[in-house]
């Protein structure tokens, strides 16, 4: 079934399950740059993951999205990777986008200019677990063809893949994720799926 297919209002934990968490496992390859999505939780969550890849060896860029605050959430994590010990001058920063789609169109630009796009071919993409899909269909709608991605997620507390359901908080986000998700594949804002 196409993921545009889905009455969300009607799907049971399994088919959530199914949707936003199956087949997201890290594949260990190396990649170009690490693409962080921003949030406001991401220096709890997002910058530590980021920060293991790039100590890892697995990619010596890191890149950090998102404008939404007053100081855009990528100046936060590009500080709090400094202090964990990146070098600055590996961290690229997209201040400028609101949100996920943003976050993919403003990247296209500061990764052309700090990178270029026809050398990279293979993004490691960190986001919170139920958050992927979504991230990860939005960068195959807008980013050139040729990239690869690799999945780095991270859990939050209460929307892991085997609790989510157990809070309400969880439940509100996943609910949310997957209407949204759903709603922007509808639109043509970025492909469908087989699910």
């Amino acid at each position: 079934m196409l993921a545009s297919q889905i009455h969300t209002d009607r799907m049971t934990k399994e088919q959530i399950h199914k949707l936003l968490y199956n087949n997201m496992d890290d594949d260990g390859k190396q990649g170009d740059c690490i693409f962080v999505f921003g949030s406001r939780n991401a220096v709890t969550y997002r910058v530590p993951k980021a920060v293991e890849l790039y100590k890892q060896g697995r990619a010596n860029k890191i890149l950090f999205t998102g404008g939404v605050f007053n100081t855009p959430e990528a100046r936060t994590m590009k500080s709090s990777a400094i202090q964990a010990g990146v070098s600055e001058k590996d961290i690229i920063i997209e201040t400028r986008s609101k949100h996920t789609k943003e976050n993919v169109l403003a990247a296209l630009f500061v990764l052309d200019r700090a990178i270029g796009l026809h050398r990279i071919k293979r993004l490691l993409v960190v986001t919170t677990n139920y958050h992927m899909r979504r991230c990860l269909l939005t960068l195959q709608t807008y980013m050139p063809h040729w990239i690869e991605y690799s999945i780095c997620s991270v859990d939050d507390q209460v929307t892991r893949a085997d609790n989510w359901w157990l809070h309400e908080i969880g439940t509100k986000r996943v609910r949310k994720e997957i209407n949204g998700l759903v709603k922007y594949i509808r639109q043509g804002q970025i492909n469908d799926f087989e699910c």
